[in-house]
Order: C-alpha cells, then structure tokens, then sequence
C-alpha cells in the first residue's frame, strides 16, 4: 500500500532526544522529592481540588508529547520498508499492548490487592512482575527467555487477588501512567496513519478529543474514555509540533519553521486560556485547561531546544541527558524498582533527606545517579524495546 507521508529526517533528532533526556530528569527529581516536607509547594504535585499545576504535574504530559514527537518518525521510518504497512500495524499493536500490560500490572500494586489471599506481599509479587518484564522486553533476552517471562506474567495475574475477601482479579482502573501513555500512542498512531500525516487531521482529531471530554462532562459519561482523550489530545500535539519543524515537505526555511512552532504554542495556550473559563486546572481531572497548557508549555520548549540545537547547534550538554533518553523505560522503572525493593526489605530513606533544602539536593543527586547507572546499562545493551 502506497501513501504519501511527510518527508522527515532519517537520522535521530537530537532536539527530541533532549526533550525527552530533560522529561525524564524532572521526573526523577519530582518523584523523589514525593513526600519530602518543607519543599517549595510549586514542585510537588497539586492536590486533586487546587485549580492550578506545579512542576510535577508537567511531567506525564511531557511524556505524552514526547511521544506524539516521535510518532511520524518512528512510523514514516517502518513504512518505508518492504511490506511497512503491516509491518507498522504490528509495531503499533505489540508498543501499546506492552505499555497497556506493564501498566495493567503497576497500578494493581497501588491499592486493591489482598496479600493474604495472594500468600505474598505486594512488593514481591511485584519484584517478580519487574523480573518477568525485563525478560520479555529486554533487549538481553532470547527468545526462550522471552516465553519464560510471558510464562510468569501469566502466572502472577492469576495469582493476583484483590477486594476484602480475596475474590476479585486484577483491576484496569485508570490503567496507571504507562497504561495511559499506552492508549494514547494507539489512538494517535492510528489518526497519523488513516490521515497521512496531514496537519488538518491531526489538528481536528485533537479538537475531537477536547470535544469528547466536554460532552462526556455534561452527559455524565465514562470518566476514564474522557481522561485518555485528554491524553491523546496531548500526543496529537506533539505530533502537529513535530511536523511544524522538521517535515521537509513544507519547504519553509528553519526561521519560518520556528515561527510556526511559535504560533502553536500560543494558539495552545489561548485554548487553554479559554477552556479554563469552564473547566479548572487539574491533572487529576485530565481536564482540557491542564493538557492544553501542558501542550503549550512543551511545545515552547521543544521550539525553543529547535532553535538552540538544530539551528545554533549548541549540542554537546545533550550529552548530559543522552543516556535518559536512548533508554526511557529502564529509566522510568529502575526507581520504581528500588522502592519497591525497599518496601519488601522495609528500609526507608533517612528523614533527614527528605527536608527542605536537604530534600532538594538529594532529590539532584539521586536523579544524576539514576541517569548514570543507565548509561553504564546502555554499554551493555541492557534496555526495555516495546
């Protein structure tokens, strides 16, 4: 099947690679700070009936529109190839369903569960969980490895058992953070796909999903659907910011194409403006305000590292955040690792660290540490591939 899509670099973009190094730096830095007291009220998340949004609850939309950015790359690249159009439906379908599945898993460990009934505590069956992933995601594994962890993922969701009495299986909820990213790479993927790439698709289907969060508000419809058009709104985004700057196909020089990224980002922000007149400000409510501005907050950014990497090429600090970024799953899930190890063996992190200014430099240190060890993983080859 032949089809016109946008003409996009074949090479990495360094500048995506950067947005997504620096995402996942503040996530490691918020998420440590999680708990901590006497800490700027700005960095930590915002309780669930506060109008507004802090540093922390910027982070999952950033991922969100890191990967609306890599969308038209990654499937443009599978198209190209012999038999890509089925090759790229696989690719789509067997991406989404790992996020689903890894995190299908994570957030049953948040609440639910009945250790009694399970004969195991939380932390282990989620330790086995992290075990079994690694063996079918992991790019050291080999295909018998791979089948032995699908094996006991298998094996881990029938052991699961949740509720008072112990009768209930594992629960989708709100599908946890991968889950949701999950969804809305799926939907996205497929709007790219079925629209060729085009602007004016992929602007309505985002309008689309902010209509469909509105109507299901005043119908009283499913809350989760309404969430994950929120999130998907956010990747169309990306893509759209995407397209603006890199599609050779446009023709336009890099100072145009850095104008264009500067009208949607206003024109992102205005939206935001607007619909904060109906709706508040709220990660927790995926409200269209929150995402909306998110999406601006990201694609000014994104703009902004265009024109200092691709422009100015000013790129060898990238390197401090290169290594976040060419390993994103092992990088979000090695601190979840270790607190649930933590949990399991019952240690907690001195209280002293989780103070003020104290916290704070902490929270620094072990985001540095976190990205290091991931790229001494990366030497060896040791990364997550969905």
């Amino acid at each position: 099947m032949s089809v016109a899509h946008p003409v996009l670099p074949r090479q990495r973009i360094i500048a995506i690679d950067a947005l997504r190094g620096l995402t996942f730096f503040v996530m490691l830095f918020v998420n440590c700070l999680s708990g901590a007291n006497g800490v700027p009220y700005g960095i930590q998340h915002m309780a669930a009936n506060v109008d507004g949004m802090s540093l922390a609850d910027v982070v999952f939309p950033a991922f969100l529109f890191v990967v609306g950015t890599s969308i038209p790359l990654s499937l443009n690249h599978r198209l190209a190839v012999e038999g890509g159009m089925r090759q790229t439906l696989w690719q789509i379908a067997t991406r989404a369903f790992g996020l689903i599945v890894i995190g299908l898993f994570m957030v049953n460990t948040e609440e639910g569960y009945n250790e009694a009934a399970m004969g195991m505590s939380i932390q282990l069956w989620a330790l086995c969980f992290y075990v079994a992933a690694l063996l079918v995601w992991g790019t050291c594994s080999n295909r018998w490895l791979r089948w032995l962890g699908a094996a006991a993922i298998v094996l881990l969701a029938l052991a699961y058992r949740g509720g008072p009495d112990g009768r209930d299986w594992m629960q989708t909820s709100w599908w946890g953070i991968l889950g949701c990213i999950g969804w809305a790479y799926l939907v996205s993927s497929i709007v790219y796909l079925a629209g060729r790439g085009r602007l004016a698709v992929l602007a309505l289907a985002a309008a689309g999903c902010v209509l469909w969060f509105m109507f299901s508000q005043a119908a009283g419809g499913n809350g989760v659907i309404a969430m994950h058009a929120t999130h998907t709104s956010i990747v169309l985004c990306g893509t759209i910011c995407v397209l603006l700057l890199f599609d050779g196909a446009r023709g336009a020089a890099g100072s145009k194409r850095l104008a264009a990224g500067a009208v949607l980002t206003v024109v992102l922000a205005l939206g935001a403006w607007l619909l904060h007149h109906l709706y508040p400000i709220s990660k927790i409510g995926a409200t269209p305000p929150w995402a909306l501005y998110c999406a601006a907050l990201c694609s000014g950014l994104f703009v902004l590292l265009y024109w200092l990497i691709e422009m100015r090429q000013v790129v060898r600090w990238t390197a401090l955040v290169q290594p976040a970024a060419a390993n994103p799953l092992v990088t979000y899930l090695l601190p979840v690792i270790l607190a649930t190890l933590m949990g399991y063996l019952h240690l907690r992190w001195w209280p002293v660290l989780m103070h003020g200014g104290v916290a704070i430099a902490f929270a620094l240190l072990f985001s540095a540490v976190v990205v290091a060890v991931v790229a001494v993983l990366n030497t060896y080859n040791f990364k997550l591939k969905l």
